[in-house]
């Protein structure tokens, strides 16, 4: 019986599941997942997760102490819940779960290592040794020096909202575990800025960044890992079939499964060795230069965040409402 694509890929890529949906995790059981605040909050909002936000909000109001304000405890849910939803999806893989720092610190190196620390200190206290988490950092040039003080403390880095080689160096000489480009927000911005509708996969300008990322890293040996994400497509998936890592939504996974069509290695690193590449070494001056003259870079970048601090907003909004609902059911009970 001919094997489906995502068993193809998994022959050649290590597939995580990009998801807050637990349910999911369990249907495809991946060898890691990945969460962002935009998937938390969708989870979190999901009636079959309520049990899961109501438990870190009954716990935060415990811990705060009976004189804690609604916003303080909200507020300390808040920091435990993206953990809260880590542990469980602990319990299905047999690898990391990626937990990401509020992305209102991406410009902060020192508050962003000692959010990724308390991080950690959350999964310590439940059991959970630092080698099974990853800590989410926007590639700021800020998140970036940050991840390169947590990597020396053995804390293990995944750098998101990556579109630019600049980032992907920066992160390599960091010494970060990994990085995850966005392949699907990098295509977006080119069929916005250029008025296409599509490219074809091989063309695909995000497909075409994370083949260049790869490549480099593995001309020069840098350790550090590349994990496309972001994908809109199987075709950017199957073009990308070998990278270290693809992190995968729960419906382009389900459409993987339902192909049975053959899959090509696309990447490799024998061959990324023997490729003509310039090396190109990364202070802080040539990143602000090259992420301002790459003006997909620094949109997509800005509009990440953005994006991930209203999902956080939201979140905190829906925390509140949820601890007034359940102290009225206390108190009535």
């Amino acid at each position: 019986m001919s094997k489906n694509l995502l068993e193809q890929l998994r022959e050649v890529t290590v597939v995580v599941a990009d998801t807050g949906d637990i349910q999911a995790i369990e249907k495809f059981k991946p060898q890691d997942a990945t969460t962002n605040p935009s998937l938390i909050t969708a989870a979190a909002q999901m009636p079959e997760y309520q049990d899961i936000v109501d438990q870190t909000l009954i716990q935060a109001k415990k811990d705060a102490g009976n004189k804690a304000s609604q916003a303080q405890v909200v507020s300390l849910a808040f920091d435990r819940l993206a953990v809260s939803f880590g542990l469980k999806i602990l319990q299905i893989i047999p690898g990391r779960v990626s937990t990401e720092v509020d992305a209102r610190l991406s410009y902060d190196t020192d508050a962003t290592v000692a959010k990724a620390r308390d991080l950690i200190a959350q999964y310590k206290a439940a059991g959970i040794g630092k080698e099974r988490v990853l800590i989410k950092i926007a590639a700021t040039w800020e998140g970036i020096k940050a991840a390169e003080v947590l990597q020396r403390e053995g804390i293990h880095c995944n750098l998101t909202l990556l579109f630019g080689i600049h980032q992907a160096i920066a992160c390599a000489e960091a010494k970060v575990t990994l990085i995850s480009p966005f392949v699907g927000r990098i295509l977006d911005w080119y069929k916005k800025d250029t008025g296409r509708d599509s490219y074809p996969p091989s063309e695909d300008p995000g497909v075409l960044s994370v083949t260049r990322i790869y490549n480099y890293y593995k001309k020069f040996g840098y350790k550090t890992e590349v994990m496309g994400a972001s994908f809109r497509n199987i075709g950017e998936i199957t073009e990308l079939a070998g990278c270290d890592l693809l992190t995968i939504s729960p419906g382009l996974l389900t459409e993987l499964q339902n192909s049975t069509a053959a899959l090509p290695r696309k990447l490799d690193a024998n061959n990324s060795a023997t490729m003509s590449i310039e090396k190109i070494t990364i202070d802080k001056a040539t990143f602000d230069q090259m992420h301002a003259a790459d003006r997909m870079s620094s949109d997509k970048l800005a509009e990440g965040i953005d994006g991930f601090t209203k999902a956080l907003i939201t979140l905190e909004q829906l925390l509140a409402t949820r601890l007034a609902r359940l102290e009225t059911e206390m108190v009535t009970a």
